[in-house]
């Protein structure tokens, strides 16, 4: 079996790739950094698309599976850089290995639980999936007025949306797709989002005992690649310690 992770070096990543090697994938890396434990790396800048096409050329074969984990956290100044790796970049990799996935393969897309809002926000998601290139975020990011907090949001608004405008395409493939959206994870990026998002995530987080860890996130999106999860197809799945919970049941009053 092989397996193909993007933001494979640290956090989520580095434990997806444990957990995929102990499940006996050989696993291809794409990472701006080499990551310990793969098979094999290609370094890419997941910001630019020439780089991405230029990466997915060193392939050969096919592959049963692909996780889109490559991702930037939510830092000043870095709207287009999160909007064009964490969404842009994303979707541009998959459209180029898609053609090498297997027939019954599984596509998992991680995004987050601060994309819980894209229906709220759909409109503005749909402008952003309809942009063709990262040349175009400058003149977006100034007319939606997006800040660096909202950048990130919206990026993960969009990786849940896309999974669910492709599942019916990808299924026609014989290919499915799911995201997990991730609160809270003990990682080395954890104090990004602790400054990014302040109250509204260090509530949750005391509130539940704990963040999570990268292993759990992992073991998840193994369960969403193996057969096991088959008919799995166009969700996404929310693993936050009971947060979401917490949060409904104040706004029920209950």
């Amino acid at each position: 079996m092989r397996a193909l992770i993007t933001g494979a070096a640290t956090g989520i990543g580095a434990a997806t790739v444990q957990k995929l090697k102990a499940a006996g994938y050989e696993v291809t890396a794409f990472d701006i950094v080499e990551p310990t434990g793969a098979d094999h790396w290609i370094k890419v800048d997941m910001s630019d698309r020439d780089a991405i096409d230029a990466a997915v050329s060193k392939l050969s074969g096919t592959f049963e599976c692909l996780v889109n984990n490559a991702g930037v956290p939510p830092r000043e100044g870095l709207m287009k850089t999160v909007l064009a790796v964490n969404y842009l970049g994303l979707v541009r990799l998959t459209g180029a290995v898609e053609p090498m996935l297997k027939q019954g393969g599984a596509i998992v897309n991680v995004a987050s639980r601060a994309g819980a809002a894209w229906r709220t926000n759909i409109e503005q998601v749909k402008a952003l999936i309809a942009l063709e290139n990262v040349a175009a975020l400058d003149d977006f990011i100034a007319n939606q007025d997006i800040n660096y907090v909202r950048a990130y949001d919206l990026s993960k608004e969009a990786v849940v949306v896309w999974g669910i405008a492709n599942t019916e395409r990808l299924l026609a493939k014989s290919l499915r797709v799911n995201s997990v959206s991730p609160a809270a994870v003990s990682t080395g990026i954890l104090d990004d989002f602790e400054a990014a998002f302040g109250d509204r995530m260090t509530r949750n987080v005391a509130r539940v005992g704990r963040p999570g860890y990268p292993e759990e996130i992992a073991d998840v999106i193994l369960y969403l690649l193996s057969a096991e999860s088959g008919w799995i197809k166009g969700q996404d799945i929310t693993i936050d310690g009971g947060m979401s919970a917490l949060g409904t049941s104040v706004q029920l009053g209950l």
